[in-house]
């Protein structure tokens, strides 16, 4: 009878594994063509996120990075889509955090340097450009609102081929790089920096010298969302007061002659034909 109960159980325990390999076979096969299909409907790229959110300055390390399926057509420019990609050399020369990164948020080349460098001035020069600094104040600094990763005008301020007071848009468009030592493009909070650093062609560089060293700047907050062109813009103080009208009004008026007779206490004056 024990024999007849062992064989039972064990052929119970066989059926019963059969069952469970069978199930789990089709719950693959069934997870492989849904796959498929989903794959067929919206294809798929496998995109590189952060794992936890990062902050300006940190280093990147492998275990920060995580890949998951996103839609190919919606692929971010500049997204990572290999680990090859994000550390080349390994964790030998690690990318620094340039912007601030919340968990699951895609991993962009904008947003981190490259292999092996620091979140300096240097890793935000574009080709063709480089880093110049001005002396600011409360006034010429936008009363201290001005922030790294912000656009500017530049406003000169002198005196003109004909000795006449002007001001001039002379630069636009300039992007802020530093404001003082902080490169932070993630601080919120204002600031009442003394210098800034702009990033700047040699031909900006030449006339931003030049403005500096013979009039006065001033500088102007472009908004974040403001992609016009700025165009010629130039004041003098006679424009500015109008005497220019008043003059030329009063040049091309009638002459006007008049003389004078006193008449007891009382003078008296008469407009007469002018002779001459």
């Amino acid at each position: 009878m024990r024999l007849i109960f062992g064989l039972v159980l064990l052929v119970g325990i066989g059926l019963a594994g059969f069952a469970v390999k069978t199930a789990m076979d089709r719950f693959s096969q069934y997870q492989a063509v849904l796959a498929q299909q989903r794959d067929a409907i919206l294809p798929t790229t496998e995109v590189f996120v952060v794992s936890r959110a990062l902050r300006y300055g940190e280093r990147l390390a492998p275990n920060d990075v995580q890949g998951i399926r996103w839609p190919t057509e919606f692929v971010p420019f500049g997204a990572f889509t290999s680990m090859e990609d994000i550390f080349p050399n390994g964790e030998e020369e690690r990318r620094t955090v340039l912007r601030a990164m919340e968990q699951h948020e895609p991993l962009l080349a904008l947003k981190v340097t490259a292999p092996g460098e620091d979140a300096g001035v240097a890793s935000r020069l574009e080709a063709g450009t480089q880093a110049f600094t001005l002396q600011i104040d409360v006034v010429t600094g936008v009363s201290g609102f001005l922030r790294p990763g912000d656009r500017v005008d530049v406003y000169w301020t002198g005196t003109g081929r004909e000795g006449e007071s002007l001001t001039r848009l002379i630069r636009s468009n300039l992007q802020i790089v530093a404001l003082d030592q902080l490169a932070d493009t993630d601080r919120n909070n204002p600031m009442i920096a003394r210098t800034i650093t702009f990033a700047a062609r040699p031909t900006d560089i030449a006339a931003l010298t030049q403005a500096q060293a013979s009039g006065r700047l001033t500088l102007a907050l472009v908004g974040l969302n403001d992609t016009s062109a700025s165009e010629t813009v130039e004041v003098s103080r006679d424009e500015l007061l109008g005497e220019r009208a008043v003059i030329a009004e009063a040049v091309e008026g009638p002459r006007i002659c008049t003389v004078r007779h006193r008449r007891g206490a009382d003078v008296v004056e008469m407009q007469v034909p002018c002779t001459n």
